[in-house]
C-alpha cells in the first residue's frame, strides 16, 4: 500500500479543518444576530451582573438566572404587551375607518375641518373640489384598505418576531453570563495573540464603544418614554402603559421616532373636543419628548464615541432588514464599533508611518 506523503497529509488535514469550519459557520449562521445581540447585552449589563455575582457569593449559575429574569421583565413582557395591543389597535382603527371608506366621502366637510385655524377654509374648499370626482376617490380609498391593513399587521409581526428573538437572546445570555470569566479571558488572549497589545486595546475599545452606544440609544429611548408617560397622564390620554412602551421602541427609529405616538395622542384629544389638552400634548411632544432626543442622546453617546445621525439611520434600518427587530439595537452598535475600530487602525497606521526625528 502506498504511504501518504507529508504534503498530502497536510492537505487532508487542512481540508478537514476547512470542512469543519464551514459546517460550524453553517450551523451558527441562523443565530448570528441573536448571538451578537446577546453579546452586546452581556457587555452592557456586565456591571449589574458583577454586583449580583458578589451578592450571590460567586455562584455564577444563580447570577445568570437572576439576570435572565431581570431581562425577561425588562424586555419580553413590554414587547408581549405591545404586540397584543398593536394587534388590537390595528383592528380597532380598521373598524373605525372602514364605514367611512366603504360609505364614501361625505358631501360636506366635517365641521372640525372648517374650524381649523389658518388652513381650515382652504381645506374646506379643497374638500368641495374632491366631491366632483367623488366616485373615483371613494374607489381609491376602498383599494387602500387592504394594503394599509397588511402594512399595519406587518408591523405587528415585526414586534412578534422581536418577542421570539428576545427569548432566544435571553437563552444565550444565560450561558454567556454563567461562563463569563472564561469568555472574557478567551477574548483577551485571542486579541493578544492576534495583535499583541494592540489587540488587547481593541478589545477594551470595543467594550467601551458597545456600552456607550447601547446606553445612548436605550437610555434616550427610556428617558423619552418616561417624559411621554408624564405627558399622557397629565393630559388624561387612555392606554398610558401601551403608549409608553410604544414610545420607547419608536424612539429608536430615527427621523420619525416618537413623534407618531404623541401626535396620535394629540389627534385623539382634539377629536374628543379637548382642544386645550391637544395643544398641550403637541407642545409637550415638541419641547419635552423630542427635546430629550436632541440633548440627552448626544450627552450619553459622547462619553465614549461620536455617532453621526447618518450612522444611526443606516444602522437602524439596515439592522432591521438583516437581523429583524433586534436590528434596532444591533445595527447602530455594529456600525459604531466598526467606525471606532477603523479610526483607531488608521490613527495607528499614520503614527507608524510618521518618521521619527
Amino acid at each position: 500500500m502506498q504511504q501518504i506523503s507529508p504534503a498530502q497529509k497536510q492537505i487532508i488535514q487542512t481540508a478537514i479543518v476547512a470542512l469543519l469550519l464551514i459546517g460550524c459557520i453553517a450551523v451558527l449562521l441562523p443565530f448570528t444576530g441573536t448571538l451578537l445581540f446577546a453579546g452586546v447585552i452581556c457587555i452592557t449589563t456586565a456591571p449589574l451582573r458583577n454586583r449580583l455575582l458578589a451578592l450571590t457569593r460567586g455562584r455564577s449559575s444563580l447570577t445568570a438566572t437572576l439576570m435572565c429574569l431581570i431581562l425577561t421583565i425588562v424586555m419580553v413582557l413590554p414587547m408581549a404587551l405591545l404586540s397584543g395591543s398593536l394587534a388590537d389597535g390595528v383592528e380597532m382603527v380598521i373598524g373605525y375607518f372602514r364605514p367611512i371608506l366603504e360609505g364614501g366621502i361625505p358631501t360636506e366637510a366635517p365641521a372640525w375641518v372648517a374650524d381649523l385655524p389658518v388652513v381650515g377654509p382652504h381645506l374646506g374648499s379643497y374638500w368641495h373640489n374632491l366631491v366632483a370626482s367623488r366616485e373615483e376617490m371613494n374607489e381609491l380609498l376602498r383599494q387602500l384598505i387592504a394594503p394599509t391593513r397588511r402594512m399595519a399587521l406587518a408591523a405587528v409581526a415585526l414586534f412578534a418576531q422581536g418577542l421570539l428573538q428576545s427569548l432566544l437572546v435571553i437563552f444565550f445570555v444565560f450561558f454567556i453570563f454563567r461562563d463569563a470569566e472564561h469568555y472574557a479571558e478567551a477574548l483577551r488572549n485571542g486579541g493578544r495573540k492576534l495583535a499583541g497589545d494592540l489587540g488587547v486595546r481593541m478589545v477594551a475599545l470595543a467594550e467601551a464603544t458597545v456600552t456607550g452606544v447601547m446606553v445612548g440609544i436605550v437610555g434616550t429611548a427610556a428617558t423619552q418614554a418616561l417624559v411621554a408617560m408624564i405627558g399622557f397622564i397629565i393630559a388624561g390620554v387612555p392606554g398610558v402603559i401601551m403608549l409608553t412602551v410604544a414610545t420607547f421602541f419608536f424612539s429608536m427609529v430615527p427621523v420619525v421616532g416618537a413623534t407618531v405616538i404623541w401626535l396620535g395622542a394629540a389627534a385623539w384629544l382634539y377629536d374628543g373636543g379637548q382642544t386645550g389638552w391637544a395643544i398641550f400634548m403637541i407642545l409637550w411632544g415638541m419641547f419635552g419628548i423630542s427635546g430629550v432626543d436632541n440633548f440627552v442622546k448626544p450627552i450619553l453617546i459622547s462619553r465614549t464615541s461620536s455617532l453621526p445621525l447618518l450612522l444611526i439611520v443606516v444602522g437602524v434600518f439596515g439592522g432591521v432588514l438583516v437581523f429583524g427587530f433586534i436590528g434596532l439595537f444591533l445595527g447602530p452598535t455594529l456600525l459604531a464599533l466598526g467606525q471606532v475600530l477603523i479610526r483607531e487602525w488608521l490613527a495607528l497606521a499614520e503614527y507608524n508611518e510618521t518618521p521619527s526625528i
